[in-house]
């Protein structure tokens, strides 16, 4: 039930998005320039579309750079600071919605 719920906020919400973030696709450039099989022309355009609904813009930012260095992310998740430990949680919230949303 509260993968359903999930779902359908994602879904209702996606058409929301403010055409200045669906432009900087910097989530869907980073996914598709990574070397993963998985990294499809669609599922990169549906995490962007999920990060956009769950990350600020400089969020995103930060984000992208963990494609290609993982080790950023690692980084921040062991850092003590409130502002990284939020950061964190809105990384992994993402990450629940775009496993749930695009699988």
């Amino acid at each position: 039930m509260k993968q359903f719920l999930l779902i359908a906020l994602c879904a209702t919400s996606i058409s929301a998005v403010a055409p200045a973030t669906v432009e900087a696709a910097v989530i869907k450039r980073a996914c598709l320039a990574s070397d993963r099989s998985a990294a499809t022309r669609a599922r990169c355009n549906c995490i962007q579309q999920v990060a956009n609904q769950a990350l600020t813009n400089s969020d995103q930012k930060t984000v992208a750079k963990w494609f290609s260095d993982p080790h950023q992310a690692q980084e921040l998740k062991m850092s003590q600071s409130a502002r990284d430990d939020a950061l964190w949680d809105r990384y992994q919230n993402f990450g629940q919605m775009a496993q749930a949303v695009c699988s």
